[in-house]
């Protein structure tokens, strides 16, 4: 059983930057598609990022194009989300998930995943 733990989110002031970390345990991420998602106050969930299990494809929701990028490191068995020039609207409880049959692209725009984490909180706030 995969299981996957996200850590690095907190509170962060507009134009500041965050990095989150999912670690994952139990199998490893190499064949897998990682999305991070993440989901706001009375909103619904949003595919933020998503990347294919080689690392070649990635899909980026237009919200957060230009200010994030998402890397994976398999020899750690994690994967990251760097976050730049955060704004208010970014503020939400974010998620990793992985997938094996799921790629980059429909896994974000579907919400699509077999293993998701707990979430971590980021706030961006002044």
């Amino acid at each position: 059983q995969l299981q996957l733990v996200e850590s690095g989110g907190g509170l962060v002031q507009p134009g500041g930057s965050l990095r989150l970390s999912c670690a994952a345990s139990g199998r490893t991420l190499d064949y897998y598609a990682i999305g991070w998602f993440r989901q706001a106050p009375g909103k619904g969930r949003e595919g933020v990022l998503c990347i294919s299990s080689s690392g070649g494809k990635t899909y980026y929701a237009d919200s957060v194009k230009g200010r994030f990028t998402i890397s994976r490191d398999n020899a750690k068995n994690t994967v990251y989300l760097e976050m730049n020039s955060l704004k208010p609207e970014d503020t939400a409880v974010y998620y990793c998930a992985a997938s094996l049959v799921t790629t980059a692209q429909p896994m974000c725009v579907y919400i699509s995943a077999d293993y998701w984490g707990q979430g971590t909180q980021v706030t961006v706030s002044s």
